[in-house]
């Protein structure tokens, strides 16, 4: 009888051990477990809005007068996180509309991942250019003549396009030229 009382005894507890995992995971005894089917939603590309933008000589450019490089920092001003993604479009403009622009010539560098920022983060993205050569007005080695833009127009997909002015002077270049690295979560030098 001792040996029955033991089995019934393991039965028990094997049926209120059940009925307690049960009543913590929603699970009814004798349905089967289903995979978890969440998924989280990753965020929205940033909108033109959410994004401020400014621009500073690079540190590392090519030798020359003109600007050679500069690095473009995108700042999310948002409340709620979003993405970055792929190469920028670069256009010279002048302090008017960025509609009226000068399109250069885009060279990509990198392979494109997506950056999520979140509030007050930033990402950025390097321009270099065609530098400028020579004293006083600059010549171009092409043997065009340089160009010097108040303001650019950087666009990002589906993260529209801003007009920025750099931090310290105009921005000069030849050729309409211009190599541009990704977005990336890492401020380039």
């Amino acid at each position: 009888m001792r040996h029955s009382n033991g089995i019934r005894r393991a039965a028990l507890a094997t049926t209120a051990v059940t009925a307690v995992a049960a009543a913590v995971t929603g699970i009814l005894p004798g349905t089967a477990m289903a995979a978890s089917t969440t998924t989280s939603t990753p965020p929205p590309a940033c909108s033109a809005s959410a994004l401020q933008v400014s621009a500073r000589q690079a540190v590392h450019r090519p030798v020359g007068t003109g600007t050679g490089a500069a690095v473009v920092q995108f700042t999310n001003v948002s409340r709620r996180t979003c993405v970055l993604k792929g190469h920028p479009t670069v256009a010279g403009a002048g302090n008017g509309s960025p509609a009226h622009n000068t399109p250069l010539k885009v060279t990509r560098t990198g392979r494109a991942a997506t950056v999520t920022v979140r509030p007050h983060g930033k990402a950025w993205v390097k321009l270099t250019f065609v530098q400028v050569q020579g004293e006083a007005d600059g010549y171009c080695v092409s043997g065009k003549d340089p160009v010097a833009y108040p303001t650019m127009v950087i666009g990002l997909p589906h993260s529209g396009k801003h007009q920025v002015a750099l931090d310290d002077g105009w921005w000069a270049e030849c050729d309409n030229k211009v190599t541009v690295t990704p977005v990336s979560a890492v401020k380039p030098s």
